[in-house]
């Protein structure tokens, strides 16, 4: 039984591991959290996993009948998720004198904790494999991925330290670039697969 667990447990540990995709994210992590101080950052990477950990376990046991009831669908989920993302990296890029981040208070829900730590990708991923790997391992599994993601996240500051001042703010306007990149192929996706049903 215990090995059963651990089995299905690490086999549905690399497709979401990949989803998550924790390092692709850091960066993002870091222009998004570019001038708060380390309290603020342990707040928002807090608040992100337990915020992402909810709506990731919720969705894995609910996710099909609240689409059904909604009438929506995952295509429908990953162009709303890349319309929040593309405004937030524009805003970004053209004001960036003003404070172009959410408030600290919503940053860890919105969008790390959804789109970036569990959008489309996790969520997708995570309903496509409790039929193969069973329910409690799927959900370990992002618990796990998600844990990882925030421990990368909380080891930013070397990062940082490591690129100076300067190197900061370039690597903040790249990925902010990123970032759009990221939210117009969330939605090109979500709607060629709308197109092709």
């Amino acid at each position: 039984m215990l090995m059963d667990l651990l089995q299905n447990t690490l086999q549905a540990f690399i497709p979401l591991f990949v989803a998550v995709d924790a390092f692709g994210t850091l960066p993002i992590f870091v222009s998004l959290t570019d001038g708060l101080d380390a309290k603020q950052k342990k707040h928002i990477i807090v608040q992100s996993f337990w915020t992402a950990s909810v709506v990731g376990v919720i969705f894995i046991l609910l996710g099909n009948l609240i689409f059904r009831f909604l009438s929506i669908t995952v295509q429908d989920f990953m162009i709303a998720g890349g319309a929040i993302l593309f405004c937030i990296s524009i805003n970004d890029i053209i004001n960036p004198a003003n404070a172009r981040r959410l408030p600290s208070a919503d940053l860890g829900s919105v969008p790390l904790g959804i789109p970036l730590m569990v959008g489309p990708a996790v969520l997708t991923t995570s309903l496509l494999l409790v039929p193969q790997c069973k329910l409690l391992p799927t959900i370990i599994s992002v618990l796990i991925n998600l844990l990882i993601a925030a421990t990368i996240f909380r080891q930013s500051h070397h990062l940082l330290r490591f690129l100076g001042e300067a190197g900061s703010k370039a690597l903040s306007k790249v990925m902010s670039l990123l970032l759009a990149a990221i939210a117009v192929m969330l939605m090109r996706n979500g709607i060629q697969e709308f197109i092709k049903q």
